[in-house]
């Protein structure tokens, strides 16, 4: 069903340009969820793939990463990659504390918008045990304010005078996640989108330490709520390195690269049509307005930290 749903995604996608087949697959799982009943015979081939396949299609997302192309960006924006992630991490994880919200919640959110939004918040799920009306909130805030950027960036950027890569580069060090950045990217238009994307995936890399990260903190405080000592490194993690590495060796060709990069699209889609199934506005709003606030206040933090950087190192 989640791949049936995945590839309707990608054929609404081709009729709208410019929308990916993430965003459809979750808009469309997420209506369906609230507006008609799930059968619950579906419920295990849901949380398989919400878990198995999206956790496949990361370490297929390693494969659009090369490392010569991430330093190609040169030190300046490498630097304004570095501040929005840690910046954001950090600052939300601090104001989210003020705010008397979970630890587990906190990272949800904070990775959810500081690296690559589901993606990154089904990582740190596995890596912290949160519940899963935490991962659920964490998720729906994301897909809220990500897709929310996708028309206000591109607009912004022409009202501040950006040129097209700059606003792009302002779209990949802020927007949260990778297909909302290629929606906003190809809005723009001219060499935008390449520079968005590379930046976005600057970003993902920072993945991989921040999971590791919170995997070492949960083993050593015991913080997981069921006893269980998540792995330091999750496998899938270690497949997303081993990907990256894999695509900058060279040795892969651009033709199997294109049909990869379909598979990873494919299982992506499916994985959000998913988590689109398990989110419940209901839900979310039984959760209070303090979530809501901070994964707001945390968009608003890392889209300036992005463009003060984008305006201090702007794009060669």
């Amino acid at each position: 069903m989640t791949l049936a749903g995945a590839a309707a995604a990608w054929g609404i996608s081709q009729l709208i340009p410019g929308i990916s087949p993430l965003l459809v697959a979750i808009v469309v799982g997420a209506l369906w969820r609230n507006l008609i009943t799930v059968p619950r015979s579906l419920s295990p081939g849901v949380a398989f793939s919400s878990k198995k396949l999206l956790r496949a299609g990361i370490i297929l997302l390693g494969l659009q990463l090369s490392l010569s192309a991430i330093l190609g960006l040169g030190p300046g924006v490498l630097l304004v990659v570095v501040a929005s992630v840690g910046i954001t991490f950090a600052v939300t994880l601090w104001v989210g504390q003020l705010m008397g919200i979970s630890l587990t919640q906190r990272l949800l959110i904070a990775s959810g918008v500081s690296i690559c939004g589901a993606a990154a918040v089904a990582a740190v799920e596995n890596a912290s045990d949160a519940k899963e009306e935490e991962t659920a909130t964490a998720i729906a805030l994301v897909v809220l304010f990500g897709t929310l950027l996708i028309p206000v960036l591109p607009f912004l950027g022409g009202v501040l005078g950006l040129d097209a890569e700059s606003t792009g580069m302002w779209i990949g060090a802020s927007t949260h996640e990778v297909a909302q950045v290629v929606a906003a990217g190809s809005a723009v238009g001219g060499g935008a989108l390449a520079v968005a994307v590379t930046v976005k995936l600057a970003r993902v890399m920072t993945l991989a330490p921040i999971v590791a990260g919170i995997s070492v903190y949960m083993r050593k405080t015991g913080a997981a709520t069921d006893g269980k000592r998540p792995p330091i490194v999750p496998f899938f993690i270690v497949g997303f390195i081993a990907a990256v590495l894999l695509r900058s060796s060279g040795i892969l060709p651009d033709p199997l690269l294109a049909v990869l990069q379909i598979v990873q699209t494919m299982l992506l889609a499916a994985a959000m049509f998913a988590l689109g199934l398990g989110l419940d506005i209901k839900s979310l709003i039984k959760v209070g307005g303090r979530p809501v606030l901070l994964g707001l206040g945390a968009t608003l933090l890392i889209l300036g930290v992005a463009l003060a950087g984008t305006l201090l190192f702007p794009p060669l």
